[in-house]
């Protein structure tokens, strides 16, 4: 199977996690896909599926923590999840996965990050605890665009700076897109690239936020820059499904009928899949 296949069987099986009590975050999720594909899969993040808590991994910290469901299949995909607790995905059943992330509740989970703007700083305090104990691990968050506009995370990023965390990297999923519109019209930036250097942080960007190998060059990259680094990918909100991309309105939103065929189509999924998806496994660990 090619990567494009992989990718398209990804977002398939977020949309079939989500699809049973039809609520999730769907867009942000499919936005950061091939972000999640490189960093767990192309030998980025160090981390052991059978001991989620190995004291040297890498953390991962997803500040937009709406786009939870697609951390929750990536950790099924890796070994961490199983099959039956996946499919608990905001059911109203015992021990089910919540819309947003907690790490008391689901191994692989570095922090709760429900509300937005607050992953960062975890990720700063991670980073710099790392430091002290002289660990090679690395810290990476993934920060959305329509969070930047939360004053925390501008406090974050002046911290990061002072303490030179050469250690931690943040990943911006500039997607142009938040809950209510274009982020250009909503806190008027134009280049955020312009903002993280004023901040004295080193900035890549990614201008395609989808290529697996630009991605993946980038990421692989050693940070000899002595300072924090941030790495601008730009990408399509919904990316995957026509309907979703570029469209604020399906910031959370489940297609209706109509719009279920289109899923159906261009994520390859079948009506005996959708109705596999219904089923509610017992044996939820």
């Amino acid at each position: 199977m090619n990567e494009a296949d992989i990718l398209r069987q990804y977002r398939k099986a977020m949309f079939l996690t989500a699809y049973p009590h039809k609520t999730a975050h769907l867009a942000s999720a499919f936005s950061i896909a091939e972000v999640m594909y490189v960093l767990y899969r192309k030998g980025i993040l160090r981390y052991r599926p059978q001991e989620p808590d190995w004291p040297d991994r890498d953390r991962f910290i997803l500040s937009k923590g709406h786009a939870a469901l697609a951390v929750y299949v990536m950790l099924r995909d890796i070994g961490v999840l199983s099959d039956a607790r996946l499919s608990t995905f905001c059911r109203p059943v015992e021990n089910a996965l919540g819309g947003e992330l907690h790490p008391l509740e689901t191994p692989g989970v570095e922090a709760a990050t429900g509300s937005l703007g607050h992953g960062l700083g975890f990720g700063v305090g991670c980073a710099m605890a790392q430091k002290s104990d002289r660990s090679e691990a690395q810290v990476y968050v993934l920060v959305g665009n329509g969070e930047l506009g939360e004053g925390v995370i501008w406090e974050s990023v002046m911290a990061a700076h002072k303490f030179a965390l050469d250690n931690l990297t943040v990943i911006l999923d500039d997607n142009k897109l938040q809950k209510m519109g274009l982020t250009s019209d909503i806190m008027r930036i134009t280049s955020w690239a312009d903002k993280w250097r004023a901040f004295g942080w080193t900035v890549e960007e990614v201008e395609d936020g989808h290529d697996v190998e630009a991605l993946t060059a980038a990421l692989s990259k050693k940070n000899t820059s002595g300072e924090p680094r941030v790495i601008i990918a730009h990408t399509v909100k919904g990316k995957g499904v026509s309907l979703m991309e570029h469209n604020p309105d399906w910031h959370f939103k489940m297609p209706y009928k109509k719009e279920l065929k289109t899923f159906m189509e261009e994520l390859d999924i079948s009506e005996q899949e959708l109705e596999d998806a219904k089923v509610v496994l017992d044996d939820i660990v």
